[in-house]
């Protein structure tokens, strides 16, 4: 057969050889394109990964509305501070001792019962 016969007898393509030439023809393309547009692509993919501005003022109006909820709350007088304080050392103090009193008797106990 000489070269025109064999040029002009194609087989029909099947899908997935139409989809690997599709990609060949995408990677040619990628590969031809020129720097300054690779450069833009990459810059618009940047921006897409920045965050809105509305996230930038986020952080603004989350201080504001907890300076403002700070500013609502009831703080108590050095006098009441004074005797919760107490009432709590106090508190401690007792389980404290509770605490001591049980260990001292399983102490003695164990003492007992070695001799």
């Amino acid at each position: 057969m000489s070269k025109k016969n064999k040029t002009q007898v194609q087989e029909p393509k099947t899908n997935l050889q139409a989809e690997v030439e599709s990609a060949q023809q995408v990677e040619v393309a990628k590969a031809s394109k020129e720097p300054a547009v690779v450069k833009a692509e990459k810059k618009q993919k940047m921006e897409k990964n920045k965050k809105n501005p509305k996230e930038k003022g986020k952080f603004k109006k989350k201080a504001k509305e907890t300076i403002s909820e700070i500013k609502k709350v009831t703080w108590p007088t050095f006098g009441e501070v004074c005797k919760r304080t107490g009432v709590v050392l106090v508190v401690v103090l007792v389980f404290a001792l509770v605490i001591f009193g049980i260990d001292y008797g399983l102490g003695a106990l164990v003492g007992l019962l070695r001799g």
